[in-house]
């Protein structure tokens, strides 16, 4: 079996790539991650697309709005970059998100995994069924290719 290809904010195929702009068109879910002193003050989180991430503290916790006990942790500066709060408890993604199919990484392998080291962790991903997302601060992260679809409209 063939290892994951490893891809940081810092690789080289990144300036190689032909990402597009889009923009997220839905109100998500928001609370922060704070524990009380004397807790742990990091904590494993299970994505709803089966990463383990870690939250620190004051790292944002976002979930859908029909789901919200699947969350994902958020880095509290990339959140407060790129998130507008719309309402106590909701916001919604101000910035632009750019995209390239992971299977640009795997030059059309569909099945190969790739494992992408993001602010909140690693993730190990069959490429098929990503994108791969790149942020204002140039972080890295993969994006389901469903959401893609469904939630995500290109910035003209």
């Amino acid at each position: 079996m063939t290892d994951p290809i490893f891809l940081t904010s810092d690789s080289p195929i990144l300036n190689t790539l032909n990402f597009k702009a889009y923009r997220n068109s839905v109100m998500r879910r928001v609370k922060p991650f704070l524990p009380e002193p004397g807790e742990p003050q990091t904590a494993e989180i299970k994505t709803p697309w089966g990463a383990t991430l870690i939250a620190k503290y004051g790292d944002m916790l976002l979930s859908e709005i029909d789901t919200p006990n699947d969350v994902w942790p958020v880095d509290a500066v990339i959140f407060d970059d790129t998130y507008l709060v719309i309402e106590p408890g909701y916001c919604i993604k101000s910035a632009v998100t750019m995209l390239v199919p992971m299977t640009a990484v795997t030059d059309g392998d569909a099945d190969r995994l790739v494992t992408v080291d993001t602010l909140e962790g690693q993730q190990t991903i069959r490429a098929g069924d990503f994108y791969l997302a790149r942020g204002v601060k140039g972080e890295i992260w993969s994006f389901p290719k469903e959401k893609v679809a469904t939630i995500m409209k290109p910035v003209e």
